[in-house]
């Protein structure tokens, strides 16, 4: 399975409901395609408690290594990603809320003063947690109630994951400085790196130039390839590839299109230089990923 985006890497995924806007899920990185959850986000809130294994989790420019027993705190519309650590699995729990969990109404005292000071603060797009620091330590043991409760749907479970949510959001902010306004140039670089991925993926089944992906943001192009390695941690093209192999595989997968079609579908100049590149990215051919395909069933479980 893989995460369902949008054109523009939003995720498509209900995260509870209108009434009850939470979702707390019991996640692993190998139900992923290539066992990695892909670029990503979401306007909720997403907070990440390892149970076992390891993780390289990225929230915009930051890479974060979580190991088991540490979490991450992910603001609201931060792209972000996950990847293996070492070849192997890592479990985890997910809890994504909408903020209004906390704040209730808009314009609400709580609001203006706790939630949206913390939430527009670009400083906070991601937060580690560690058992070390003791107000991390008090977060972590309350996203485990959190999974307990969620799990054992007792009476009024709801009502105390709101509870401790609303405990975390305090930690949070008592630990923190959150400022009221957003810095100009964070909020410029956070618009023009959606600009580019979503310049990338409406025309990864074109040949795209540089001096193309430049301009969506007006500079020029070795200042576009700094930029985007800076943002991303690793280069536009060897991004814009990696994208291309990710679209390739529900193809292979579902439809009996050819090799040679599939290639061109996903943007890659020729068959040969599609099975290159997917070797080197999956650890074997399209073909044999597409036999190993039709023995494996589809997992049932919800992606993020």
């Amino acid at each position: 399975m893989q995460i369902q985006t949008n054109q523009k890497q939003r995720e498509l995924k209900d995260h509870g409901t209108f009434a009850f806007p939470v979702n707390v899920s019991h996640e692993n990185l190998f139900s992923y395609e290539r066992s990695s959850f892909f670029w990503h986000w979401h306007p909720e809130i997403e907070l990440t408690l390892i149970v076992s294994g390891d993780i390289n989790y990225q929230v915009n420019d930051k890479t974060y290594h979580l190991t088991t027993g540490e979490g991450l705190f992910c603001n609201a519309n931060m792209p972000h990603t996950g990847h293996m650590y070492n070849k192997e699995d890592c479990v985890y729990i997910s809890t994504t809320f909408d903020p209004r969990i906390i704040y209730g109404f808009e314009s609400s005292r709580i609001q203006t003063a706790y939630v949206t000071p913390l939430t527009l603060d670009d400083r906070f797009s991601s937060i580690k947690f560690s058992s070390d620091v003791a107000w991390q330590a008090e977060i972590l043991a309350n996203l485990t109630k959190i999974w307990e409760i969620s799990s054992s749907k007792a009476p009024c479970w709801d009502f105390q994951i709101q509870i401790l949510l609303s405990r975390i959001w305090l930690i949070l902010y008592q630990n923190t400085e959150p400022q009221t306004e957003t810095l100009p140039a964070v909020q410029r670089d956070r618009e023009r790196l959606l600009v580019l991925l979503s310049y990338l993926h409406d025309h990864y089944q074109e040949k795209i130039l540089l001096e193309q992906v430049a301009a969506q943001i007006n500079i020029c192009k070795s200042e576009c390839c700094r930029f985007f390695k800076s943002h991303m941690n690793e280069s536009l093209f060897d991004y814009l590839l990696h994208y291309r192999i990710q679209k390739s595989l529900p193809l292979l997968q579902n439809t009996n299109k050819s090799i040679t079609d599939i290639s061109l579908l996903t943007g890659f100049s020729s068959p040969c230089y599609f099975s290159k590149i997917f070797k080197s990215e999956m650890g074997c051919t399209p073909r044999e990923y597409r036999k190993n395909a039709l023995k494996t069933p589809s997992p049932e479980a919800e992606p993020e």
